[in-house]
This record gives C-alpha cells, sequence and structure tokens, in this order.
C-alpha cells in the first residue's frame, strides 16, 4: 500500500506494516510552514543543503520496525549492510563485509567484515554487531517485524572474532549476499527495552556507520542528515540532505521552482501533468525512467492470524476467484496506462516489473484475464451474483454489492483510477466507494476493505515482495502486527516460496519465481495495472551531478543503494560533468568489487532481497 514502498517506494505506496507504537509516528497532516524549522532554502549560511521534498511521512526510524520507502531510505544512508549492489547491473558487492563465502553444503556461511568501518561515535563496527543485530531479530518477536523474513531460515549466528561473522543455516537460502537488513551499533542498541515500541526518534545524532548521519527528525515535516566525515567509502559532498514532507504535491513542485528544494519524488511519482509543467523550465532537469514499482489493486481475502482466528469485515463474495478474476476483467489497463499515467507508465501483468528481466513473467494468451465486461459478467452470474430488478448485483444476504477501496489521499492516481472503476465495475451493476485517507494503514492492518491501491517497490532480488504474501508472514493473532501485504495465505504458492528460496541455480530458481506470479496472477489476490516509471525533478543549479540507477536509466529516489545522495554533487563546487562525476562512483565501486575476484559467477548472481521498499 506503499512500498513496497505502501506507497512507500512504492515513490511511495503507504502499505504499512510499522509496529503498534509507530502509530504515533504516522503522518497524516502536516503540511510544511513558514515554521517548519527545516532549512528553506538550498544554500543556507554559507552551506551546501541539497533538499528533497517527499509525499511520504516516516513510520520508524527504527531499522527493525520501519517500512515506508521513506524511513528505509533514512537507514540505506545511515547504516551500512553486509553487501550493497552496484549502480550499473544490482550484482552484490562489499558493504559491511568485503567478502563472503559458503561452505560445500551450503549451511554455513562465513562473512569477513571490514576493519575500516567505524560508528559515528567513533567506535569500531565489527562482526559482533552484525551477530548481535540478527540474533536479536531471531529471538525478539518486536525487532523481527520489518526484516524478520530474512533470519526465519537462520539456526545460529555467531562472531568468533571482530572481522569474522558466521550464520549457520536450516537449510541452503539463496539470499545470502542480499541479506537487506540494516546492522546497527550494539553498544547502544542493546539498551533498548521493547523494539515494538521504540521508534529512534528523541536522541539526535543517531550513531550509525553509512555515508550520513541522521542528525534530526520532527515528525511530519522532515529528517535532516549530515556527511560522515568518516565514512570508509568517502563522505559525502553536499554540507547537509534534508527529506521534507509535503502533503500537497503541487505545493513540492512549486517549492522546486522557487529553489526552496533541491528534488521532487513525487507521490509516488511526480504526474504527467506536473512532469509536463516543469519540462523546460531553466534550471530544472526531469528524469522519467522505468521505475522499480507496480501499482496493484489488491483484494481482502479474508484477514485472518496465524492462529486461525478471522478479522475484519472484506466482503464475502470477494472470497470467489470467480468474483475477483471477473473484477480484473473488468479493469481496461490500457485505459489506465493512456489516461491516468499518460504515457509514464507500462501495462502491468506479472508481478515483478520489466525491468528486472530475470523474474519478469507475462501470462500466456489463454491464461490472460484480458479487458472482457461481457466476460466479467458472466463469470459473476455463475458465481450466483446476479443481478437484481434495478441492475445492481446483489450478496448472498440480498443487498446490492458495494465495493469499499482504500485509496491514497495523497496519490492523485488513486482517485484517478477509483474513478474509472466506479465507471467499468458500475457497468457489471457493482459499487464503488472510494475511501481517501491520509493514513490508509489503521483500517488495512485491521482487515477493514474490500479492496486497496496497493504498490511496492521491487528489489534485484525479488524474496523479499514474495514473502508478504506467504502464510508466515500473517499476524500471531489479530491484535498483532504481521509482514503480510493483504493477507494471502495460500499453500501452493507457500511450497513454491520454500523451493526458490533453497535453489542456488539462478536460471532454475528464476523459473520457479515466475511460477509464483502465475499463481498470483490464478488466484486473483493481485492485479497489477501498471508499472509506473520513475517521474522525477531537480534543480541543475543546485545538483550538478547525481547518479541515477541503474545508471543507464533508472531512478534518483528509492535506489537499492545510496548511490544517488552519496554521488550528490553541488553545483556551485562543480567543474566536472555528470559523465566524470559518476566515473568517480564507478572507480570507488570497482575498488571495491576487486575482493570479489575468485567467488565467481555464483556471487554475481546474487541480487537483493529487501524490506525497503514497503510503500
Amino acid at each position: 500500500m506503499d512500498t513496497h514502498d505502501q506507497y512507500g517506494a512504492r515513490g511511495t505506496v503507504l502499505r504499512l506494516l510499522a509496529a503498534a507504537g509507530a502509530a504515533a509516528l504516522t503522518l497524516t497532516v502536516g503540511l510544511v510552514t513558514p515554521l517548519n524549522p527545516a532549512p528553506q532554502q538550498a544554500e543556507a549560511d554559507g552551506k551546501k543543503v541539497l533538499t528533497v521534498a517527499v509525499a511520504q511521512s516516516v513510520d520508524s526510524l527504527s531499522p527493525f520496525l520501519a517500512q515506508r520507502l521513506v524511513s528505509t531510505s533514512m537507514h540505506r544512508l545511515t547504516y551500512e549492510y553486509l553487501t550493497n549492489y552496484d549502480p550499473k547491473d544490482n550484482h552484490a558487492i562489499p558493504g559491511l563485509a568485503t567478502k563472503w563465502e559458503p561452505s560445500a553444503d551450503k549451511l554455513t556461511w562465513t562473512y569477513t567484515i571490514r576493519d575500516n568501518s567505524k560508528w559515528s561515535d567513533g567506535k569500531q563496527a565489527t562482526a559482533e554487531d552484525a551477530a548481535w543485530t540478527f540474533n536479536t531479530m531471531m529471538t525478539d518477536q518486536g525487532a523481527a517485524t520489518a526484516n524478520g523474513s530474512f533470519v526465519a531460515n537462520f539456526e545460529k549466528v555467531t562472531a568468533p572474532s571482530p572481522t569474522k561473522l558466521v550464520i549457520e543455516l536450516k537449510k541452503p537460502q539463496a539470499t545470502m549476499a542480499a541479506l537487506d537488513v540494516p546492522i546497527v551499533p550494539k553498544h547502544v542498541w542493546e539498551k533498548v527495552d521493547d523494539f515494538s515500541k521504540f521508534n529512534n526518534d528523541k536522541s539526535f545524532p543517531v550513531v550509525g556507520n553509512g555515508p550520513f548521519v541522521l542528525t534530526g527528525y520532527k515528525a511530519d515535516s522532515y529528517v535532516r542528515l549530515k556527511p560522515n566525515k568518516s565514512f570508509w567509502r568517502g563522505a559525502p559532498k553536499f554540507d547537509e540532505l534534508v527529506f521534507r514532507y509535503y502533503k500537497d504535491q503541487d505545493a513540492a513542485v512549486s517549492a522546486l521552482r522557487k529553489g526552496e528544494v533541491s528534488f521532487v519524488a513525487g507521490s509516488p511519482a511526480l504526474t504527467s501533468a506536473q512532469a509536463a509543467s516543469l519540462k523546460g523550465d531553466e534550471n530544472i532537469k526531469v528524469n522519467d525512467a522505468p521505475g522499480r514499482r507496480f501499482y496493484a489493486l489488491a483484494t481482502n481475502p479474508g484477514a485472518k492470524a496465524k492462529n486461525g482466528k478471522k478479522f475484519g469485515d472484506g466482503h464475502e463474495s470477494l472470497l470467489d476467484q470467480k468474483v475477483r478474476q471477473a473484477l480484473f476483467m473488468a479493469v481496461d489497463r490500457k485505459t489506465v496506462i493512456d489516461k491516468v499515467f499518460q504515457g509514464h507508465a507500462v501495462e502491468g501483468e506479472g508481478y515483478i516489473p520489466p525491468r528486472f528481466s530475470t523474474y519478469s513473467w507475462k501470462p500466456s494468451d489463454g491464461q490472460k484475464l484480458a479487458y472482457d465486461p461481457e466476460k466479467a459478467g458472466r463469470l459473476l452470474d455463475e458465481a450466483g451474483y446476479k443481478k437484481n430488478g434495478d441492475g445492481k448485483r446483489v450478496g448472498k444476504d440480498g443487498k446490492p454489492i458495494d465495493y469499499r477501496v482504500l485509496c491514497h489521499a495523497t496519490d492523485p492516481n488513486d482517485k484517478a483510477v477509483g474513478k474509472y472503476l466506479q465507471e467499468w465495475w458500475g457497468e457489471l451493476g457493482i459499487g464503488v466507494t472510494l475511501d481517501c485517507l491520509d493514513n490508509v494503514t489503521d483500517p488495512w492492518l485491521a482487515g477493514k476493505y474490500d479492496l486497496a491501491f496497493d504498490g511496492w517497490s521491487v528489489n534485484p532480488d525479488p524474496d523479499f515482495v514474495l514473502s508478504i504474501h506467504t502464510c508466515s508472514a500473517l499476524p500471531a493473532t489479530p491484535k498483532d502486527i504481521g509482514a503480510t501485504d493483504n493477507f494471502i495465505c495460500d499453500k501452493k504458492f507457500d511450497e513454491l516460496y520454500g523451493q526458490q528460496l533453497a535453489e542456488y541455480d539462478p536460471a532454475k530458481r528464476a523459473e520457479i519465481v515466475k511460477r509464483m506470479e502465475s499463481r498470483l496472477y490464478d488466484t486473483g489476490y493481485m492485479n497489477v495495472m501498471a508499472y509506473p516509471n520513475a517521474v522525477e525533478a531537480y534543480r541543475t543549479d543546485q545538483i550538478a551531478s547525481i547518479t541515477t540507477m541503474p545508471e543507464a536509466a533508472g531512478n534518483i529516489y528509492g535506489q537499492d543503494g545510496y548511490w544517488s545522495w552519496w554521488s550528490a554533487t553541488p553545483a556551485a563546487a562543480s567543474e566536472s560533468s555528470d559523465d566524470s562525476s559518476q566515473t568517480g562512483v564507478i572507480i570507488g565501486i570497482v575498488a571495491g568489487v576487486v575482493v570479489l575476484a575468485g567467488l565467481g559467477v555464483f556471487f554475481a548472481m546474487r541480487h537483493r532481497a529487501t524490506a525497503e521498499d514497503r510503500e
């Protein structure tokens, strides 16, 4: 619900699974005002400030709880992960670990932890910090809220020495070079009493070892970061990085024009009208590239917990596969692309966007749920939901069907598609009530919806976005919060998930993932309507150069790494071209990649699975 991320990368998809304590941090109001203490200009007091306008509020600054893209982006910047991802082709490169290797049976993995990474308080980052992070997630349910799927298969984690981390597995796991978990400093976090409620937002600066240090935060307003001068890869070039929250995206675009912000990410991307209005403006560049998100309608399949307890109030008709498929056949994806996204998207089909060609899947001709309102009507008739004398489809209770569709109040695309749904489904005899909220979290987690606009930023390794549809992701009880996206629990899908996780052969694993996508498509729980482009803009008189990911044509905001903000060069201080700046980034990456020599193609294929993109 983003991103997912949820829009949370989703660009920004507000589908959130934050811990109970994070509810107080859910930012639903608060348009930036002149009283906002965050810097109002990109340059203040002689400092070079890079200000990023975002349309998503922080759910939590705790790496153990955060699901939204804006929050996980902060963690990408402030903490190192064991591995990072090359901005050219997403293959795994060194992060906190300089190398990693498995045992012959692939059940034991040994990581060499670099000896030149320090926490921002001056202490050395060691293997003990990584072991403590993973062990805490393995033993504390609260600490496993955001990224628990990564350690579910861990048997034991130890740190025999400051530079040696050993992870023992219950069974083979193909994501061991793609453990997208922020490593936190043990000496700071071991003092936390309740990980389910600690949001890491009261004491600043926050101790980390990434390229930036988080120095300030105001709910519903901004997050401030400063360069980590001791970062092993080199300090960022801007004096300060500020993420400022705008509920009104037209106001954010206006701020870009005035020079009050350096970059606009959109909600979760700029609309076609906003992008068009900026093109041609002096000192503004619009980046329009294939995105890593999908945009979908998620169906409430009947919310339930692991203990079997059902909750929520989803419409009983949606438990019928024929009904779900009928609804999807009554969605004209071409119209969504042409009229809503106005060409800044690709028509949706499978769960993984085409940007990730290894895992991208399309339904066969006989399988495809193409736009066919007449066939959709016949399916509804077969399912027993026929029209009454007034032309309205009625449920088993004899009442006309009127679906509640959760939508993000800050996303104009949701509202536009929602209007079409009212028209398309209205012709089927089904009513649609749009429930557009600033915060969709509460009704979503409570299962109090029928359908919802959903979206996630998918990562090079798809493990995480697949895991959120497994039975193990359900909440333990109705009172708990799980990692599930929309309460899907399908045994066949779960079996395939286990198979792909244990498969080391890249081609075989990709084939299993595609079978999972086929299963999701056929069950009708997720209707992927579009793969939106990453449409964003920045001021060239403030940012001289910045790295996209992938470099050839990719996104700036919400990357699988910290390359964009770490590489960004202030305009006034730069005498080099975009190409020369990006070359500097690659030189740094190549230097790190050298240590991988001898590990072979096997590791080159290890991509990233991440929780980063809850939207």
